[in-house]
């Protein structure tokens, strides 16, 4: 274990948030943000040393921790860490996810066609619901506990308004002719998580989801029309209202997102 990876300098009484997918694009740039919050931030990363290059350069409140949501144990040894080493989850951003399995040179414009149901290998299918929406409960449930004995604490699911079911229902809406497997997993991630919202809403912990935009991350081949600090500024923002907000909403900079 390398100094990155150790909760030197970080107390008991501090407020930690776990960012999973944090090692780049919208994931480090909310890491990045809520640690300049004063909050002691966990880079969730399936590649080690990856996300041991961002914690160090996230600074001293970032701490690594490699995190496969779509390996149990990789989940599980996370968890009991948190639990060992911090006691305590303030904030759980459920970023980790993939718009596309494959040639990560291929153009978008051929990865949307080739994510279409009608065409789309079932074992793709089953890896991208694996990663985008059975990692998000998986990840959800073992930190329950966590979550459940802090004071305060709330979770935050980044999901796309490409899924969104009444927003493609519309047949004037263009985004319907991309409207495949990447947005019905994320379609799936919101119920998930207005289930979640719902469940956990006698405990007192607010669970919405956020839509940050068009951001120009990897997810698009970088053809998004925002910036990663603008992608990042509305979950930060909800992220940080704590248990006064409200619970099972789906929103997004410009307000209200449609189910």
């Amino acid at each position: 274990m390398t100094q990155k990876d150790t909760t030197q300098n970080h107390t008991a009484t501090r407020p930690v948030a776990l960012v999973s997918g944090a090692n780049r694009g919208i994931g480090f740039q909310v890491a990045s943000d809520l640690a300049a919050r004063g909050i002691t931030v966990l880079v969730g990363s399936r590649n080690r040393e990856r996300g041991r290059e961002a914690a160090a350069e996230i600074g001293k409140d970032a701490v690594a921790i490699q995190l496969d949501v779509s390996d149990a144990e990789s989940v599980a040894a996370a968890a009991s860490r948190i639990q060992s080493e911090f006691g305590r989850l303030d904030i759980l951003v459920n970023n980790a996810g993939v718009s596309f399995l494959g040639d990560q040179n291929t153009p978008l414009e051929v990865r949307a066609s080739s994510g279409l149901l009608t065409v789309a290998p079932l074992d793709i299918v089953r890896q991208m619901y694996e990663i985008n929406v059975f990692g998000v409960i998986a990840l959800t449930q073992a930190l329950l506990p966590l979550l459940r004995s802090t004071d305060g604490s709330r979770i935050v699911t980044v999901g796309s308004g490409g899924g969104s079911l009444n927003a493609n229902a519309d047949t004037t809406n263009p985004h319907r002719r991309m409207f495949g497997l990447y947005s019905a997993s994320k379609s799936a991630l919101h119920a998930v998580t207005l289930a979640f919202a719902t469940a956990l809403e006698p405990d007192g912990i607010p669970v919405n989801i956020v839509d940050p935009g068009m951001t120009a991350t990897a997810l698009n081949d970088f053809q998004g029309t925002k910036s990663v600090e603008q992608g990042a500024a509305h979950i930060v923002e909800v992220a940080m209202r704590g248990t006064n907000g409200s619970t099972g909403t789906f929103t997004s900079d410009e307000g209200d997102v449609p189910w």
